[in-house]
């Protein structure tokens, strides 16, 4: 049987504060890799402190691609991701170098090797209803409608995920058709050999006390500052995409004065566990994982399977 000669590639997934990051940067530090961010949140400009995004000694030490590629203001999608994402990997081929995807977007992850199907162009008459009657009965109620038309795309879409909850609607009254039923693209064999890795935390409590700290950090480091200065911009407004990221959200409300402080910093953690729980359901149906605890220590700790998984596939041809 001939050998597989397409070139390589890593994605190494988890949810967050599960220590993807370091272990990425650990990671490049043996092998030849090419970072690139999965991450939604941080393709943003001046979403740095509640995104967790590598302070600037990091990143030029150890270069991502795709973070600070886009304005707030501006939209980033799935599509998006996956052309830059292709981009990069190529380049990062080009180059003599083992491409390594990191990040916690399952939905980018997806795209980027499933391909994406032609759904429908928006209608902005439609869009505007599903808004209007979100304001009216809450996207929590709109979330309801959608787990009785398209259980498996209400259990990836958070109840308040207004962008991707209005999507959703939106394309079962287009098509008449569910999303989870058009969300896979054409069978063509992705250009890369793939190893998957994925963090996923045997137990939840040190993940939980992981997230409670970090968004405790956060605050400390001057989250909020960080969204005032977003906030005077002017050009920004609650339901952009940047702004409804996790731990942004919050601290917009709290600015707004809908929340106190000690409210905004509890809702900040729980949106997090939320984030993490979906991130953590996505991962487990993931085929072809391999799996480490981040929280194992010794000879089962992540980095030494990871680097002993390393070093099996970038050394040996199948």
């Amino acid at each position: 049987m001939p050998t597989d000669q397409r070139p390589l590639a890593i994605f190494l997934m988890g949810p967050t504060a599960s220590g993807k990051t370091a272990l990425a940067c650990e990671l490049s530090e043996r092998f030849p890799l090419e970072l690139i961010s999965v991450d939604s949140a941080l393709v943003y400009r001046g979403l740095d402190i509640g995104t967790a995004k590598p302070d600037a000694a990091t990143l030029a030490r150890y270069p991502h691609a795709l973070i600070d590629i886009r304005d707030p203001a501006e939209p980033y999608s799935a599509a998006d991701f996956r052309d830059d994402a292709l981009v990069a990997m190529n380049a990062a081929s080009t180059h003599g170098r083992v491409p390594l995807l990191v990040g916690g977007t399952g939905l980018y992850f997806r795209a980027l090797q499933q391909g994406l199907s032609a759904l429908p162009e928006a209608q902005p008459e439609l869009r505007a209803r599903i808004f209007a009657e979100a304001g009216e009965l809450g996207w929590p109620a709109l979330h309801a409608r959608l787990r009785e038309l398209d259980p498996l795309a209400a259990e990836r879409i958070g109840a308040n995920d207004a962008q991707r909850l209005q999507r959703a609607l939106e394309v079962i009254e287009l098509t008449g058709r569910t999303l989870s039923e058009q969300q896979h693209g054409a069978a063509v064999r992705f250009p890369w050999r793939v190893l998957k890795l994925a963090l996923l935390p045997a137990e939840r409590a040190p993940l939980h006390a992981r997230i409670a700290q970090r968004f405790d950090a956060m605050i400390a480091a001057g989250l909020l500052d960080e969204v005032r200065a977003l906030r005077a911009r002017g050009d920004l407004h609650a339901d952009l995409p940047a702004i409804r990221a996790v731990g942004y959200r919050q601290a917009w409300e709290h600015l707004d004065g809908s929340t106190d402080r000690p409210t905004f910093r509890d809702r900040g953690v729980f949106a997090t566990r939320q984030l993490a729980k979906r991130q953590i359901t996505w991962l487990r149906g993931e085929p072809g994982a391999r799996v480490f605890d981040p929280d194992a220590a010794g000879d089962r700790s992540p980095r030494v399977l990871a680097i002993e998984a390393l070093q099996m596939f970038l050394q040996t041809p199948i």
